[in-house]
C-alpha cells in the first residue's frame, strides 16, 4: 500500500509540476533569455539567476506593469525555483517557460506557490501561513473561519488538503467573500449600505490591480446611480460582477457597436446584445446602470461608443493627471525631437501613397476626362457643324482615328500634377477643417465644412491650372491632326515653353470659378455621407464598398453642378483653331458661348464629368487602402495581413485601448492578478528566509493545523 501510495503520489507530482528537460532541449529563445540576465558563480562557473536577475529577465526596468509594483514579480522567482535553493537555473528556467505555455498557467501558478512541499496538494497552515506573512498591516481584516472557508477547507477541527482543481476554484470565489466580509465590517448599523468612501476602500484594497485610473478615480460615485447617498449590498455585488465579466462585456459592445449606424450604443442596446449572445440574461439591469455610469462621467449623452468604454474595460487606461505636470513636462521635451520626425517622416509616407493613388485614379477615368474635353470644346450651334454627336460618338472616333492610346492623349502631365494637387487638396481641407472644429466633439458647423472645401479648392488652383491647359491642348491635338492637314503634334514641353509662366495661367479665373465650388460642395457631401448615412465613427470603420460609394455619390453634384464654370475654362485654356471664336475673358467667353449656342452649351459634358469624378475618388480611394496593406510604413505594428480580422474578445476595444500585454510573460502577469485577490501588497515585503519557500512552515511554526 505504502509502494502504490508513493507511485501515485509521483504521478500526481509529475502531472502537476513537469519534469526536468535536459538543457540541450531547450529553445534558442529560452537559452537566450536566460543567457541575457544570468550572473556566473565565482566558484562552479555556472550561470543562474537569483531573485534580481529573474525580475529583470521577466519583468523588465522602465516598462508600464499597471496596478502591479515590480518587485512582486519575485513571487514567481518561488515558483520557477522549485528546489528551493534561491536559484533559477537553466533547466528550471525552461521548466518555467514550459509552464506558462500552458492553458491554465495563471491558476497553476497560484497553486504551485502556495504547494510548499511539492507534493501535489496545498496544505491549509501553509496557505494561512503565507497569507499572513504577505498581507498589509492595515488591510481590511478577513476571517478564515468563516462559513466560506469551511466549505473549501473544512472546519478548524477537520482541516483537509485542497487538491489543484480545489484550490483553484476556491482562489475564484475569494474576492467576492472578502468584497461581502469588508461591505459587514463596514455596516454598522446592519441596514444594507455603507459609505462611498469605504466603498472606494473596499475596492482598492480588494481589485485595485485590476481597474483603471478612471474606476479608481470616480468610486464615490457609484452612489449616484440610486436615490440617497450611499452605497447598498446590492450595488458592490453588481460592481464587481460587471468587473468580473470585462471580457464578456468588451465583446458585447464591440458586436453591438458594429451593429449601430453611428458607432454608437445605448443601455437598452447593450442588454438586447448580451441578451443574444448569453443563453439568457447574464448581465441585470443594475449592472447595466454601473457600467453605462463609469462610461458616460465625461460624456453624459446616453449614447456611447468604443472610446467611452476603454476607460472601464481597459486596466491600462490610465489618467493623465497622475503623471503630474512636472512629469508630463520631462516627457515632452524627451520625445519631442523623435515625434517630429516620426510626423515628417509619416507625412512623407502619406504623401507617397496619395501620390501613387492620386495617378491611378487619375489613369484610369483619363479616357473619360479626354471625352468631357472634346465635347466641350465643340463650336457651333447646329449639329451639322460639331465634330462628335454624344460621349460614345466621341469615344468611338478617338479609337477609330487615332487608336486606342489616342483615349491617353495628355495624360503624363495629368500624373506628374496630380500629387500635388490632391495633398495640397486634403491637407488645406484638414487644416481649416480642424481649425473650426470643436476641439472636445469634433463637431464642425456646415458653414465652415463649406468653408474648408472652398479654401481647399482655391489653394489647388496653383497646380491645377498649369496642369490642366497642358493636358487639354494634347487631348484636342488628335483631333485637330484629322481636320486639318499638316497640323504638327506638339509635345507637352513645346506647350510649356510656347506658353510661358503668364500663359499657363490663361483662364485661372475660371479655373477658381469651378474648383472652389466643387470642393465646396464635395468635401461637406462626403463628410455627412460617411458620418450620417454610413455611420462612421472612431469605433466603426467603414468599409472599401463604403468609402466608394460616399466618394461617388458626393462627386456627382459637385461635378454637374460645376460644369458651366468647367465649360468656360476649357474653352479658354483650349487653342481656338481658324474660324472658331476666340475669347478675351472669362465675361466675354461666357456671353459669345450663351449667344452662339444656347444655354444647354454650358452644360456640354457634364454626364461625363459625372463620370470621370465620382470613380475617380474611389479608385484614388481603394488604391490607397491597398497601398498602406502592400506597403506598410516602417516601424507600423499596423498588420500587413488582410485576411487577419480582429475578432478575439482581448481585441473587443482595440480601436482605443492602449498598449496590450504581448511578451512572452503576458500571462506571469494574469497569475499575478490571481494571487493579488489574496491582498493587494501580496509579494511586496522581503521573506524573511530567501532560501526558499520550503522552509517556511517550520520558520513560522507551521505544520499543523491553525
Amino acid at each position: 500500500m505504502a509502494a502504490t501510495a508513493t507511485v501515485v503520489k509521483e504521478a500526481v507530482k509529475e502531472t502537476l509540476l513537469g519534469t526536468d528537460e535536459p538543457a540541450a532541449q531547450l529553445s534558442a529563445q529560452t537559452k537566450l533569455r536566460f543567457t541575457n540576465n544570468a550572473v556566473k558563480d565565482p566558484e562552479t562557473g555556472e550561470l543562474y539567476m537569483g531573485p534580481e536577475e529573474f525580475i529583470n529577465a521577466v519583468a523588465p526596468s522602465g516598462e508600464d506593469y499597471h496596478k502591479i509594483k515590480r518587485e512582486q514579480y519575485s513571487i514567481l522567482f518561488r515558483v520557477a525555483d522549485s528546489r528551493g535553493t534561491g536559484r533559477v537555473t537553466l533547466t528550471d528556467w525552461g521548466v518555467f517557460e514550459n509552464l506558462l505555455k500552458k492553458p491554465d498557467a495563471e491558476y497553476e501558478i497560484a497553486f504551485r506557490l502556495f504547494d510548499v512541499d511539492r507534493i501535489g496538494t496545498v496544505k491549509y497552515s501553509d496557505f494561512r501561513n503565507l497569507y499572513e506573512m504577505n498581507k498589509s498591516p492595515t488591510s481590511i481584516p478577513f476571517d478564515w473561519d468563516c462559513e466560506w472557508a469551511k466549505l473549501y477547507i473544512g472546519s478548524k477541527k477537520k482541516r483537509h488538503d485542497m487538491t489543484y482543481a480545489q484550490f483553484s476554484q476556491m482562489l475564484r470565489g475569494l474576492q467576492g467573500e472578502r468584497i461581502r466580509q469588508a461591505f459587514q465590517l463596514f455596516d454598522k448599523d446592519g441596514d444594507g449600505y455603507i459609505d462611498p468612501a469605504d466603498f472606494e476602500r473596499i475596492i482598492l484594497e480588494t481589485a485595485k490591480h485590476k481597474l483603471s485610473d478612471h474606476l479608481l478615480d470616480n468610486l464615490g460615485t457609484l452612489c449616484n446611480i440610486s436615490q440617497g447617498s450611499k452605497i447598498s449590498y446590492a450595488n458592490v455585488r453588481a460592481f464587481q460582477n460587471m468587473i468580473k465579466e470585462m471580457d464578456l462585456v468588451e465583446l458585447i459592445l464591440r458586436r453591438a457597436v458594429q451593429r449601430s449606424s453611428d458607432g454608437k450604443i445605448t443601455r437598452s442596446e447593450f442588454l438586447n446584445e448580451a441578451a443574444k449572445i448569453t443563453r439568457f440574461s447574464l448581465f441585470t439591469p443594475m449592472e447595466a446602470d454601473i457600467l453605462f455610469h463609469f462610461a458616460s462621467l465625461d460624456e453624459p449623452s446616453g449614447r456611447l461608443g468604443l472610446s467611452d468604454f476603454a476607460k472601464v474595460l481597459d486596466p491600462s487606461w490610465r489618467n493623465p493627471i497622475y503623471d503630474g505636470e512636472d512629469s508630463a513636462a520631462l516627457e515632452k521635451a524627451a520625445t519631442k525631437s523623435g515625434a517630429l520626425l516620426h510626423r515628417i517622416a509619416e507625412g512623407v509616407y502619406n504623401f507617397g501613397l496619395g501620390s501613387l493613388a492620386g495617378a491611378f485614379g487619375a489613369f484610369m477615368v483619363y479616357p473619360i476626362d479626354l471625352v468631357k474635353t472634346r465635347l466641350q470644346n465643340q463650336r457651333g450651334a447646329h449639329p451639322g457643324q460639331r465634330l462628335y454627336k454624344n460621349s460614345i460618338d466621341c469615344f468611338q472616333k478617338v479609337v477609330r482615328n487615332e487608336g486606342f492610346r489616342g483615349l491617353y492623349s495628355g495624360v503624363l502631365p495629368q500624373l506628374v500634377g496630380v500629387a500635388p494637387e490632391k495633398a495640397i487638396k486634403l491637407t488645406v481641407n484638414d487644416l481649416v477643417r480642424g481649425y473650426f472644429s470643436d476641439k472636445k466633439t469634433g463637431q464642425i458647423w456646415w458653414g465652415h465644412e463649406v468653408l474648408a472645401g472652398g479654401s481647399a479648392g482655391a489653394c489647388q488652383v496653383v497646380f491645377t491650372n498649369p496642369l490642366e491647359i497642358v493636358k487639354i491642348r494634347l487631348q484636342v491635338q488628335g483631333e485637330v491632326a484629322k481636320t486639318v492637314e499638316s497640323a504638327p503634334r506638339r509635345s507637352a514641353l513645346w506647350i510649356v515653353k510656347n506658353l510661358g509662366l503668364v500663359g499657363l495661367y490663361k483662364g485661372a479665373s475660371a479655373c477658381l470659378l469651378r474648383d472652389v465650388p466643387f470642393s465646396a460642395i464635395y468635401f461637406p457631401t462626403y463628410s455627412h455621407l460617411k458620418r450620417d448615412f454610413f455611420g462612421e465613427s472612431p469605433g466603426h470603420k467603414l468599409g472599401i464598398l463604403q468609402l466608394l460609394t460616399a466618394g461617388a455619390i458626393a462627386g456627382m453634384p459637385a461635378a454637374y453642378l460645376t460644369t458651366p464654370c468647367d465649360v468656360i475654362k476649357t474653352r479658354l485654356q483650349v487653342e481656338a483653331r481658324k474660324g472658331e471664336a476666340t475669347y478675351t475673358g472669362l465675361r466675354h467667353a461666357a456671353k459669345t458661348i450663351w449667344k452662339e449656342e444656347g444655354f444647354t452649351a454650358f452644360f456640354k459634358g457634364g454626364p461625363a464629368r459625372i463620370f470621370r469624378s465620382s470613380p475617380q475618388f474611389g479608385f484614388t480611394l481603394a488604391a490607397y487602402e491597398v497601398l498602406q496593406t502592400v506597403l506598410p510604413m516602417p516601424g507600423s505594428t499596423k498588420s500587413t495581413d488582410a485576411s487577419k480580422v480582429s475578432a478575439g474578445v482581448s481585441e473587443a476595444v482595440s480601436a482605443v485601448r492602449g498598449s496590450m500585454d504581448t511578451g512572452p510573460f503576458a500571462r506571469s502577469r494574469n497569475a499575478l492578478k490571481i494571487i493579488l485577490d489574496l491582498d493587494e501588497d501580496f509579494g511586496r515585503r522581503k521573506m524573511p528566509n530567501e532560501q526558499g519557500w520550503r522552509s517556511l512552515p517550520k520558520a513560522m511554526g507551521g505544520g499543523g493545523g491553525l
